[in-house]
């Protein structure tokens, strides 16, 4: 199973597609080292996440406890403070670190309103590289501002000797954002076939089946159904910050537990889980995120191995792009139908702003702000 632990909602980026950081958790609050290593071992996955995990002092204390209890431990970052990253990749080299990067300078910089964050980012990743780490990326989420960049991205990322991990807008109930949807989705669905294709010329297997996960992007960028059942509450879940469990982190909806109240196994099996699994598979959200997508596309009996339908489509595409044939999207993807949004906001760039929210945050309160009614298609 997969899980990712939402450390805070604490974040001092300021981007355009979440609104995390105008409601920061409160740190006396937030999940604690003693609740978290009450968790069982034996994840396959297990990802530290936000806000932004490194605004958390005891970051090094929280990854001690949790380094054994996954075979791969990931934190995804915003990459600005690499003094808190360098000593764990030193002592757990094959940590997973995941930094979010949207675009080459101008636009990472507009998108996620950092000051200067582009450089930062990237000395970081190269602080992170000369200190030993084994298991290194960018993260990027597809948007009309930075979807002409992300091929150029991808060949950086490789250039530099890092993984190049992705995934599209969309909504969830902890960005206080419902309005996350792109201008238009045609234009951006072809760049990802780009994207795509250049990722079928690797040999790894991690790339090719990472193009099979930004496939599954390009039907959810372009409103269709997901390529892959969704797992959620069975294969992966969440923790947030006030140490509730949840089955994802779209609706809000599906709690299935606190941490507080019971233990892990207490939770996992009790009939408020079962209720939101019942939910789950019901559910009509088209998302298709890392948490989910992987999970989908792993096979159940061995979690190292693919299921027949990507693996499929990854021998069958790499053997296309070999022979110096087009890949084949239009067997898996009808561009002819689109999602059609009623209502498109355009979205605000932070960057260099003195907002209301910045100087005056006001403190979570558990999603109350997050308006009933979202979709994601």
């Amino acid at each position: 199973m997969d899980l990712s632990v939402i450390l805070t909602y604490r974040c001092d980026s300021r981007c355009s597609m979440c609104n995390i950081w105008k409601y920061p958790t409160r740190p006396s609050s937030e999940v604690t080292v003693e609740t978290l290593s009450r968790l069982p071992d034996g994840f396959d996955h297990l990802n530290l996440t936000g806000g932004e995990p490194t605004l958390r002092r005891d970051l090094m204390e929280l990854v001690d406890v949790l380094y054994p209890k996954a075979c791969t431990l990931e934190i995804s970052t915003n990459g600005l403070h690499p003094d808190k990253l360098v000593p764990i990749v030193r002592k757990y080299p094959d940590i997973k670190i995941r930094i979010s990067i949207e675009g080459f300078e101008e636009t990472n910089n507009a998108i996620r309103g950092e000051k200067n964050g582009y450089a930062v980012k990237i000395d970081c990743m190269k602080q992170l590289i000369e200190a030993g780490g084994k298991d290194l990326g960018f993260a990027t989420t597809f948007q009309d501002e930075n979807i002409d960049e992300i091929v150029d991205l991808y060949r950086m990322s490789r250039d530099m000797g890092v993984e190049f991990a992705t995934s599209a807008l969309h909504n969830g109930f902890q960005f206080h954002k419902s309005d996350n949807v792109p201008y238009d989705r045609l234009v951006i669905a072809k760049r990802v076939e780009d994207l795509i294709t250049e990722m079928m010329k690797a040999w790894d297997a991690k790339t090719l089946f990472r193009a099979y996960l930004n496939l599954g992007l390009i039907a959810k960028v372009l409103g269709h159904d997901r390529l892959i059942p969704c797992q959620a509450g069975t294969m992966f879940a969440f923790i947030d910050p006030w140490s509730d469990v949840y089955a994802c982190n779209v609706r809000p909806d599906l709690k299935m537990g606190s941490l507080l109240e019971a233990d892990w196994d207490e939770v996992m099996h009790s009939e408020q889980a079962e209720e939101q699994r019942r939910k789950v598979a019901a559910c009509k959200q088209n998302c298709w995120m890392v948490a989910s997508a992987k999970t989908a596309m792993r096979n159940p009996r061995h979690a190292h191995l693919p299921k027949m339908k990507p693996l499929r489509w990854v021998v069958a595409n790499k053997l296309r792009s070999m022979m110096g044939l087009p890949i084949n999207f239009r067997g898996s993807v009808d561009y002819s139908i689109v999602h059609r949004d009623e209502q498109i906001v355009r979205r605000e760039s932070y960057l260099g702003k003195r907002t209301k929210a910045e100087l005056q945050p006001e403190e979570s309160r558990q999603y109350s702000q997050f308006p009933e009614g979202f979709f994601n298609r």
